[in-house]
């Protein structure tokens, strides 16, 4: 058995904890664990940061809520902190470029002054009338040998800045009655492979160069784990969740490899935004805080901004600007 003092060293530890540190948020009082370890002994600053000051919280409606309660101008209106001059001149690539929030990205991008390259299936309409630098057609992301060509039809030199953002939703809602097992292994496919196919080839073709180019991953706070517990206390929609946690793992296996080759790999949860992907949820788009695609880009380019090495590898949500716990 421990001594009592052994014991009581032990239980102010843990005391000290915040709820993130196993993944999970405390709502009602953010800084109560650290508010009641205090008392004992101070606590590390890196712990006091594992709670509001670091990590969003799982209840959207809440988080939405707190933001306009506290006038959070970062969560609110993304202009008042957004500065899109690093790109002017660069060189991005974006895959799923024709339509939602990818779209939304290579406008915003295109109206920055970067010279965007669009990585698609097919193309529109809309992405026709930017006239973007340069648009490769036909890529399927679950296809390796189409993904491998990538390098061969890019003509204008190294990517500065890779946003993998194409990704698939199977819509009908999966419960354990009404699975769908191929859909999910596509979900996977696209979400977790894909990017990893693109990022692999354009490296490997020596478009990303390191110590220069950025790699960045929209995921989703669906790919959370702990936030399973709170987003989805009934279960369900099992290949939508289970894509998104493998493509976030992809993302930080990556990171690790691409550390000693100084190329950061950013994960982001784009925030929710109206789009034709989210449109079967529209009745709760003004309670959740869901934006235009437009706002969406932006705040993911603000956070694009901000990735350097001491961010790689790190999940951000792009709403708020916080991580988002695995």
């Amino acid at each position: 058995m421990f001594p009592t003092t052994r014991i009581i060293r032990i239980a102010v530890a843990v005391s000290a904890l915040s709820p993130a540190a196993f993944g999970f948020q405390s709502l009602a009082s953010p800084t109560s664990f650290v508010r009641s370890a205090a008392v004992t002994r101070p606590i590390p600053t890196s712990l006091a940061m594992s709670d509001s000051e670091r990590y969003s919280i799982p209840d959207q409606p809440a988080r939405f809520a707190r933001a306009k309660a506290e006038h959070n101008q970062r969560y609110l209106d993304i202009t008042t902190v957004y500065d899109p001059s690093y790109l002017k001149g660069k060189r991005v690539a974006v895959t799923g470029a024709n339509r939602g929030i990818g779209f939304a990205l290579a406008k915003e991008l295109k109206d920055q002054g970067a010279k965007v390259v669009a990585i698609n299936r097919s193309s529109s309409p809309e992405m026709e009338a930017l006239e973007l630098e340069e648009v490769v057609l036909g890529v399927d992301v679950t296809d390796d040998d189409l993904c491998s060509s990538l390098p061969s039809k890019i003509t204008g030199g190294p990517i500065d800045i890779l946003i993998n953002n194409a990704g698939y939703f199977y819509e009908p809602v999966e419960k354990i009655d009404s699975l769908n097992f191929k859909e999910e292994l596509k979900m996977i496919d696209i979400c977790a492979l894909g990017p990893l196919r693109v990022t692999a080839a354009l490296y490997n073709g020596g478009l990303l160069e390191p110590g220069q180019s950025k790699v960045v991953m929209i995921t989703s706070q669906g790919g959370s784990i702990g936030w399973r517990f709170t987003q989805n206390p009934t279960g369900g929609d099992y290949g939508h969740h289970m894509s998104k946690a493998a493509a976030n793992m992809m993302s930080v296996l990556l990171s690790q490899e691409f550390k000693e080759k100084d190329i950061p790999v950013g994960i982001l949860h784009p925030g929710f935004n109206k789009s034709d992907m989210t449109a079967k949820y529209a009745e709760i788009w003004e309670i959740e805080g869901a934006v235009d695609a437009s706002v969406g880009a932006k705040r993911v380019l603000h956070e694009v901004g901000k990735l350097d090495m001491s961010r790689s590898g790190k999940f951000y949500n792009c709403e708020d600007g916080l991580e988002i716990p695995w």
